[in-house]
């Protein structure tokens, strides 16, 4: 699945993809993104301290990931929807649309 083109098709004007964590950095992330889609392992590593990140920074997320401990993931981000794949794209979207408090246009 073209998650990029999947965000795009449903309003999203910029996409970041990222394949491994030091694409991202951490200075300011609240201020980079609207909304992040997660995968629980990037090249191997995880990011678990990444998603911290964004709790921390009060920014609207979801992980993604054919890695999952969900019984992990509940204990260390309430609250936090893990989509697992394989998914759909009107999961991921509605996983998204309910992260960011919107109802989900589908």
């Amino acid at each position: 699945m073209d998650v990029e083109q999947l965000c795009r098709d449903h309003g999203a004007r910029e996409v970041t993809i990222a394949r491994d964590l030091t694409e991202m950095g951490e200075r300011d992330i609240a201020t980079r993104f609207d909304a992040a889609i997660v995968d629980l392992m990037l090249g191997g590593v995880s990011t678990l301290d990444f998603a911290a990140g964004l709790r921390n920074a009060g920014l609207p997320f979801v992980f993604a990931s054919g890695y999952s401990d969900a019984e992990e993931i509940k204990a260390s981000f309430p609250g936090i929807r893990l989509v697992a794949k394989p998914y759909s794209g009107e999961d991921l979207v509605e996983a998204v649309a309910s992260a960011c408090g919107r109802v989900s246009a589908g």
